[in-house]
């Protein structure tokens, strides 16, 4: 069974980071494995330049990975679809993506009233939306500041994704 995957949506400077920071711990607290997709819409580099692998990878490797007792980081110098990013995690339960407006993933919006800005994707499209303020809309809303019932909905959420029915105590 594929790995479920959530992406978490809002204008820059919304609080997507900040926030998912805020429910991982929630979520490990739960015993769930997370895995997070980051969406960079500018293009990054995970190399220095100079190092071993980026000097490898100019040298015109397709692909480089890098492995050490501790860690482990694989980059492909082409561009992957978010399905095909997911694809090459392991080891996870769940996984977050975030910064996806959209694609394939559903989505839950994050809402900052002081932005001034609307949500980032209709309500209508929205899992859930998370939010400063009480918004009317057809899904649940969950508050901004305490990450704890997004962390429950997620869990419930994952259940439904597996088929399981719901165990009234434990949301």
């Amino acid at each position: 069974m594929a790995v479920p995957v959530v992406a978490f949506a809002a204008w820059s400077d919304t609080g997507k980071t900040t926030y998912l920071e805020r429910l991982i711990p929630q979520l490990k607290e739960a015993g769930v494995r997370v895995g997070v997709l980051k969406h960079d819409g500018h293009g990054f580099a995970l190399d220095t330049a100079g190092s071993d692998t980026d000097r490898l990878a100019s040298a015109g490797a397709d692909a480089v990975a890098i492995a050490s007792p501790s860690a482990f980081a694989y980059m492909e110098r082409r561009p992957v679809a978010p399905e095909d990013a997911v694809r090459h995690f392991r080891n996870v339960d769940l996984i977050l993506a975030e910064g996806y407006k959209t694609g394939p993933f559903p989505i839950i919006a994050l809402y900052r009233a002081a932005s001034g800005k609307p949500l980032a994707v209709p309500a209508e499209a929205c899992l859930a939306i998370v939010s400063d303020t009480p918004l009317a809309a057809p899904c649940p809303v969950l508050p901004l500041e305490d990450p704890a019932p997004m962390a429950a909905f997620l869990m419930q959420w994952m259940r439904e994704q597996r088929g399981e029915h719901r165990d009234v105590s434990h949301p």
